[in-house]
């Protein structure tokens, strides 16, 4: 797979369980870094998000965590070679182990979290490790992201259609009240794939909602996606 190249960095995955894929560069693109101070990425992976996050606000400062000793050296490598490195700071822990020692709080978190409850599991015991909630469920995900984020701190998050349903469900039993909701599908009118969702820690007034798919029936990217992630792709 060897070396991703986007407009403002680059990201080295040969030994990284899981590569640079859709799911990280449209939440990396999608979520909202306004007015941000400080933000974590869980499950940092390849760094990819973290690196997508600081290229969006300048001053923000970018903790990631990640679980994989593998991942977490390779993402320490793709930060060290990018222009955000005195930004970006990167843990080997797991989330839960972060969250209880941790005394910072976030003003957003952010997370492509692992989304197979069954099934049968990879023989890649890595790959295991990551796309499975074996190791982090979803509801130890929420508790610790509601232990880490700030009052009025936002959380996203991108997860399966079925999968993210339940998702609403939880977060609601840790304070965590869904702001905003993207369906995303392959084609125009195709059934949704994949939900891109915003929580907020606190009340919401109203639920922001929109759809969004990601090709044209020559396979080529949409008009929507195009504009999304034009601050990172390259063509």
């Amino acid at each position: 797979m060897g070396v991703f190249q986007f407009k403002e960095f680059s990201v080295q995955q040969d030994k990284n369980p899981m590569k640079v894929g859709t799911d990280g560069i449209l939440l990396g693109a999608w979520v909202d870094c306004g007015g941000m101070g400080r933000a974590l990425d869980v499950g940092t992976g390849t760094g990819l998000i973290a690196l997508m996050m600081a290229q969006q606000n300048s001053t923000m400062q970018v903790d990631g965590v990640e679980i994989s000793e593998v991942a977490y050296l390779e993402a320490l490598d793709n930060v060290k070679e990018s222009s955000f490195k005195e930004r970006i700071t990167l843990y080997n822990d797991s989330i839960q182990n972060f969250a209880s020692n941790s005394k910072d709080k976030f003003d957003l978190i952010v997370s492509n979290p692992p989304f197979f409850t069954g099934g049968t599991m990879s023989n890649n015991m890595d790959k295991q490790l990551v796309r499975h909630t074996v190791k982090l469920s979803h509801a130890d995900l929420l508790r610790s992201v509601s232990s880490l984020l700030s009052v009025g701190g936002s959380f996203a998050v991108i997860v399966p259609f079925l999968e993210g349903l339940r998702f609403i469900e939880i977060a609601e039993s840790y304070n965590l009240n869904l702001s905003k909701k993207t369906k995303v599908r392959s084609g125009q009118g195709s059934k949704i794939v994949r939900l891109l969702l915003s929580f907020s820690k606190g009340s919401v007034a109203e639920i922001e909602e929109n759809d969004f798919y990601l090709y044209n029936e020559d396979k080529t990217r949409s008009t929507d996606f195009r504009e999304l992630t034009q601050d990172f792709y390259l063509s």
